[in-house]
């Protein structure tokens, strides 16, 4: 009758261990990988909108011969340029040379979207659709 209790299946202290140390590795291979591609995701907003700015300033300079410059964080009503609903991640201006015939729209990071532990990066589009980026962002 004894020998009913000695016969049990388990797993002992040092499997459980051995199971717990993979999980960890495998963990701590992962998590970067994780950050990494949410990051790229995040960015596709910018990416987006970036180029939904170059065409509605294309279409305006098309019918009035100058492009059109808003301050960070505002709409523009000028090219019908709104903001996307909710929490943006990143705010959005666009600079002109004094003549108005040049353009560069910004999307600076309001949040950290790529991990890096600092709101400093951003992506760029000029007149040309030619882009640019920075401080840890990348198209």
């Amino acid at each position: 009758m004894l020998r009913r209790f000695h016969n049990r299946g388990g797993f002992t202290l040092i499997e459980l261990m051995i199971v717990v140390v993979i999980i960890g590795i495998l963990a701590a291979l992962a998590i970067p990988k994780f950050m990494k591609v949410s990051g790229k995701a995040k960015t596709a907003e910018a990416k987006t909108i970036l180029k939904e700015i170059f065409t509605l300033e294309k279409a305006h300079f098309n019918e009035h011969d100058y492009y059109v410059a808003f301050a960070s964080g505002s709409t523009c009503g000028q090219i019908g340029f709104d903001l996307p609903e909710g929490n943006s991640r990143f705010n959005y201006q666009v600079t002109c040379t004094d003549s108005s015939a040049d353009f560069e729209a910004r999307a600076t990071e309001s949040v950290d979207v790529d991990g890096d532990g600092a709101t400093t990066g951003y992506l760029t589009m000029n007149q040309d659709g030619n882009t640019g980026q920075g401080g840890g962002l990348t198209w």
